[in-house]
């Protein structure tokens, strides 16, 4: 069963440009542009409204993911989202400032219905990157975000209700017993540890296992970034505010945000890994397929993504175990653009 919602990464660029993915789009000299994880073109369509007000840059990309999370993109995104396994929708959410390289995050919270407008007060008015459950909740609720109030929808409890007369399948526990009810769940005895749980087959079995979990319509994924002339601004939200795995900015080389199986992606910070082989001088889409191929190699029915664009504006895409898509709008356009990825 997914956990919590689903993440949309979202890039605005405020600098020249030339192509992506191989598509030339021309050598505008001018900006910005908005990149976001999957069609979720109206988070896009936010995001450029509020630049083309005169927004700034971080206050953009929060109004792009704040869009996703009151649309609920994909069916997962944001309160009324992917249930947990007891039944409740709690949120995560990440913002990166790339220049100066704060970062404010909130994971597992609670009864607050504003994730990414909750990570923007951590990287505002704290000293923290990362708050978590009640305290991010309290804090939340303290800085004058609406709440407590319920996460929960009428499409979520229905979620939660039919996995439990599925007898809780799928799920993401391994190595317990029993292995096909509700549980409660406890550890398989030792002896039986001690004849090779621990094997590479078993480790590749349980990688199987967990592979038809993620989908086009449960990664619970969105990310955002921002780059206003030489600021960079990333944000994400979804089940991994790990800045590095599912979001990174910096603005002397560029920005990165990623989707899928986040529980396997952030042990790799891919995020991190794109951004500092650009900085290395790799153009985007080698970077991207470089990160996502490091995963690969290790588990191979993974399913994953990530975006790429450097601070020059070029950006690409990379995939693994699915079709990837991402939205695109800027000032030649006349709305936003649908680019596809293949694995």
């Amino acid at each position: 069963m997914a956990i919590r919602n689903l993440l949309i990464t979202l890039l605005l660029l405020f600098t020249s440009f030339s192509t992506a993915l191989g598509h030339e789009v021309g050598n505008l000299g001018h900006y910005p542009v908005v990149v976001s994880t999957w069609p979720f073109v109206e988070a896009v369509r936010a995001a450029w409204r509020a630049i083309d007000s005169g927004f700034s840059a971080v206050d953009a990309v929060v109004e792009g993911c704040s869009a996703c999370e009151e649309l609920r993109c994909d069916g997962t995104v944001g309160p009324g989202g992917s249930p947990d396994e007891n039944g409740e929708t709690t949120l995560d959410a990440l913002v990166m400032n790339g220049a100066t390289m704060e970062v404010g995050a909130v994971a597992a919270m609670r009864y607050v219905k504003d994730g990414i407008k909750a990570a923007r007060l951590v990287m505002q008015h704290t000293g923290h990157t990362l708050l978590v459950g009640e305290q991010a909740s309290a804090f939340a609720i303290s800085m004058g975000l609406p709440g407590p109030t319920n996460l929960s929808s009428s499409e979520s409890v229905q979620k939660w209700s039919k996995w439990k007369e599925n007898r809780c399948q799928p799920n993401f526990w391994k190595n317990i017993v029993p292995v096909d009810s509700c549980g409660p769940y406890h550890p398989k005895d030792i002896a039986e540890l001690g004849k090779g749980t621990c094997s590479s087959a078993n480790l590749m079995a349980a990688v199987e296992s967990r592979s038809s979990h993620i989908g086009l319509h449960n990664h619970d994924t969105i990310s955002m970034a921002v780059i206003d002339k030489n600021l960079i601004f990333d944000c994400r939200v979804g089940d991994g505010p790990i800045a590095g795995s599912s979001s990174y900015a910096d603005d002397e080389v560029g920005a990165c945000g990623a989707t899928g199986d986040g529980d396997i992606m952030m042990r790799f910070l891919p995020c991190y890994q794109v951004v500092e082989s650009m900085r290395l001088g790799m153009e985007p889409k080698l970077a991207a397929q470089d990160a996502i191929k490091r995963i690969a190699r290790k588990f191979p029915d993974f399913v994953g993504a990530v975006f790429a664009i450097n601070k020059n504006g070029l950006h690409a895409g990379a995939c693994h175990g699915w079709t990837f898509q991402y939205s695109v709008r800027s000032p030649e356009m006349e709305d936003v653009e649908v680019f596809t990825v293949f694995p």
